[in-house]
């Protein structure tokens, strides 16, 4: 196999991946990575503001207000008004929101930070540009994104395990 095959494939098994976690995530939860995240961080930080967790999340507010519309309607989570100042709105987690959590599977992107951290610096570096390379080779080093590897749709049916992954490489016509 030529090397420009084995970086395709290799490039699909990171999107297949994330897609696959995601789908498991989706399963066992019935919430995308990103309300997960949401959770853990209200969790980690009870009264935290939407500006707070947008920024702790790199997110955009109006992403995290819809994240939470879609919490607080599972009554995973409750908002409401300071007392000390009523144009802030403080995010609690919901009873239901505890129990769930206390069952969330470790997540893919938990699982990647610790072993890139695990890395020396050199090596994060060279990781990072190499990543950053490959996304200018596909037009996407422009795109908005966050941080959240999160590619599946809430409440689909799709339950995928690593083994479903297609290595086969992808040739053009």
């Amino acid at each position: 196999m030529d090397v420009k095959t084995e970086v395709v494939i290799a490039l699909r098994r990171i999107l297949r991946v994330a897609e696959v976690d995601s789908r498991r995530v989706a399963r066992l939860t019935g919430l995308s990575t990103s309300q997960l995240l949401v959770l853990r961080f209200i969790e980690r930080e009870p009264g935290a503001t939407v500006g707070q967790i947008a920024e702790a999340l790199t997110l955009r507010q109006a992403t995290v207000t819809a994240l939470l519309d879609r919490l607080e309607e599972r009554g995973l989570v409750r908002r409401h008004r300071k007392a000390s100042d009523r144009r802030m709105v403080e995010v609690h987690l919901a009873d239901d929101g505890k129990r769930l959590l206390d069952g969330t599977p470790r997540l893919l992107q938990h699982r990647f930070v610790e072993r890139l951290a695990a890395l020396e610096t050199w090596e994060q570096t060279w990781i990072l540009a190499a990543l950053q390379r490959v996304g200018a080779m596909l037009d996407a080093d422009q795109l908005d994104a966050s941080p959240i590897l999160d590619s599946a749709e809430v409440g689909s049916d799709y339950s995928a395990t690593p083994a479903d992954v297609d290595d086969s490489p992808i040739t053009e016509p």
